[in-house]
């Protein structure tokens, strides 16, 4: 029998370990030590609420799921439908395929072929890589249409520290503005954290603080790092994040209403452009013909 997730593509590199599935090239698994440092789901299980997913060609959310592209109106399928929108790309149910595994990496490999609402094809690639310092996610994407191609990227690890819930757990994020949404989870404008309930720059306390919220101006450090961190005060185990320059937003989200998983874990979404990007234009890039487009996230352990 097939594993839902189909194939499972384990690496391990010191104290780590994880599992990567043929399933939408999906991180399955991470742990170091054998401590969980994802929220991720089970060899027999279909992932759940994004897990592990990666979000091309575009992540988060398109309005309706519609767009325009030079002066051509295009209608995605609607994958959120009580939102209305469509949802987090067109690869994460597709089977990926391993196109190189060693001890520590893997990297696998789809071809997006040109279909209704997407009329181009990406060869798209993803590298996991196991290493002293945790492990490097880099995804890449190759525009192979004989037109340019708009294109964003992003990925859906939850944070774990612990079984769960996060309200006790200390959150540092290098974020100083957030979009702000309408009823549809479509960015309306912008407003600085600075000062505001959701303001993490310095670590403190979740508490009940609900997040499905996207942060952008990343405070970065002299590499050009973004780093995100979830830290339980009383063990001192914590988790970071880190995201290099492509990457221009996070989105974090509790999933107070998801039954059976509501702030077990903190999302923390590297994403290269906000929502709803394919009609905004912001962070999006127009790949020509045969343009490569690459960037590398990571997850490591923190205490």
């Amino acid at each position: 029998m097939t594993s839902p997730s189909g194939e499972q593509l384990e690496i391990s590199a010191g104290s780590y370990r994880a599992v990567v599935t043929e399933s939408g090239g999906a991180l399955r698994h991470l742990s170091h030590d054998g401590r969980p440092l994802i929220d991720g789901f089970g060899a027999d299980e279909m992932s759940a609420g994004g897990r592990g997913q990666l979000l091309v060609p575009w992540p988060n959310r398109v309005r309706d799921g519609k767009y325009s592209h030079r002066d051509r109106d295009l209608q995605l399928p609607l994958t959120e439908p009580s939102h209305h929108n469509a949802s987090h790309g067109l690869v994460r149910w597709v089977a990926w395929t391993p196109a190189e595994q060693t001890a520590d990496s893997v990297s696998l490999t789809y071809r997006l072929m040109a279909q209704t609402g997407w009329p181009w094809t990406l060869d798209v690639r993803v590298t996991y890589a196991l290493g002293d310092d945790g492990l490097t996610v880099t995804q890449s994407a190759t525009n192979r249409a004989a037109e340019p191609a708009p294109y964003a990227a992003g990925a859906h690890p939850y944070l774990a520290v612990g079984p769960g819930p996060v309200d006790g757990l200390e959150l540092a994020l290098p974020a100083t503005r957030r979009y702000l949404t309408d009823e549809q989870l479509i960015p309306t404008g912008d407003q600085p954290t600075v000062g505001t309930p959701l303001d993490f720059r310095g670590a403190r306390q979740l508490g009940g603080t609900v997040l499905d919220d996207c942060f952008t101006d990343l405070v970065r450090d002299e590499h050009g790092r973004a780093t995100t961190t979830l830290r339980d005060p009383g063990s001192g185990h914590g988790v970071a994040l880190w995201v290099d320059e492509t990457w221009t937003c996070l989105q974090l989200f509790t999933a107070d209403g998801v039954p059976g998983t509501a702030r077990r874990s903190l999302a923390v979404e590297p994403m290269t452009a906000p929502p709803d990007a394919l009609n905004s234009g912001t962070g999006l890039v127009v790949l020509a013909p045969d343009e490569t487009y690459s960037g590398s996230w990571g997850i490591r352990v923190a205490g």
